[in-house]
C-alpha cells in the first residue's frame, strides 16, 4: 500500500534528491568507462572493469536543494588486479586506512582527493572548500552479460547474418553506499523496457510517497555471493573513509 506523505522534511527532500543526483551520475560516468574501456581495447593503455566514485556535496545557495553534487573517480589500467572488484576494494580500504594513520602519526590530515596520496584520477578533483562527504560508489563494465574482457572481445567479432553489436548495445552497473545509510544499485540497460529503470535502493527516491514495503531493504545482503562480496568490499572503504571525514556527525 502506499500513501501520499502530507508532511516532508527538507533534509527528507535534500536527500531524496540527493540519491536521484547520485543515479544520474553514475549511470554517467558507467557510459563514460565503458566508451573509453572500448576505445582502448587491447592497447597497453586499456581500461580495467572497474572504477571508483567518491561524492562530495558543497554549499550552494541558489540551487533548489541548497547543495552541489561533486563526483570524483578513480579508473585503473588494465591488470589481473584489476579485474578482481572485491580484492580492488578491500586493498583500496587498507591503503586509505594506512594514509590516514601515516599522516596522523606527522600531525597532518590525509584526504582521498589530494594532494597527498590522491585516491582519485578524474572527476571533480578539487571541489570548494567546506565540500562534505557523502559516499562512495563503484562502476563495473561486468554484467550479466559477461565480463567484460569476454563480451568487449564479441563486439570485435562480424557475427554471420547478423548486426555487429556496437559498446552503446552493453549493460553496466553501479553500486553506491551513502553516509544517510542508503544502498543504491543500477542496473544500467540500453535496451530496458520502458519504465524499467533498474535502479534499487533501500530508501526512497520521491519523498513524497511513503511506501511501507520496501523489496531492497537489505540489499546489501541480496544477490549471489559475489554480489555480496562486492558490497561487503565497499561497506569497508566506506566505513574508513566516513569515520576518518565525519568523525563527529553526518551533514
Amino acid at each position: 500500500m502506499t500513501t501520499h506523505a502530507t508532511t516532508v522534511s527538507p533534509e527528507a527532500r535534500r536527500w531524496a534528491d540527493l540519491r536521484r543526483q547520485i543515479v544520474f551520475r553514475t549511470k554517467r560516468l558507467n557510459v563514460g568507462h565503458l566508451v573509453e574501456a572500448d576505445q582502448r581495447y587491447g592497447r597497453r593503455d586499456a581500461l580495467g572493469p572497474h572504477g571508483v566514485m567518491l561524492f562530495f556535496v558543497s554549499a550552494a545557495p541558489t540551487e533548489p536543494h541548497g547543495y552541489r553534487l561533486h563526483t570524483a573517480y578513480r579508473l585503473w589500467l588494465s591488470s589481473p588486479e584489476a579485474d578482481d572488484l572485491p580484492r580492488l576494494l578491500g586493498e583500496l580500504a587498507d591503503i586509505a586506512a594506512e594514509n590516514v594513520a601515516r599522516c596522523a602519526a606527522t600531525g597532518d590530515r590525509w584526504h582521498p582527493l589530494g594532494p597527498y596520496r590522491s585516491m582519485v584520477n578524474g572527476g571533480d578533483m578539487s571541489p570548494p572548500a567546506g565540500a562534505v562527504y557523502v559516499g562512495v560508489g563503484v562502476t563495473t563494465l561486468d554484467t550479466d552479460q559477461g565480463r567484460w574482457h569476454q563480451v568487449a572481445r564479441t563486439l570485435r567479432d562480424a557475427p554471420p547474418g547478423g548486426r555487429r553489436l556496437s559498446a552503446f548495445d552493453l549493460k553496466g552497473q553501479c553500486y553506491a553506499l551513502l553516509t544517510d545509510g542508503t544502498a543504491l544499485h543500477v542496473d544500467r540497460n540500453p535496451h530496458a523496457r520502458l519504465g524499467v529503470d533498474g535502479i534499487r535502493c533501500t530508501r526512497t527516491l520521491d519523498p513524497d510517497r511513503i511506501t511501507h514495503y520496501n523489496p531492497h531493504h537489505d540489499l546489501t545482503e541480496q544477490g549471489d555471493q559475489h554480489t555480496r562480496e562486492v558490497w561487503r568490499a565497499l561497506g569497508s572503504l566506506h566505513t574508513v573513509l566516513t569515520a576518518h571525514l565525519l568523525p563527529r556527525e553526518r551533514p
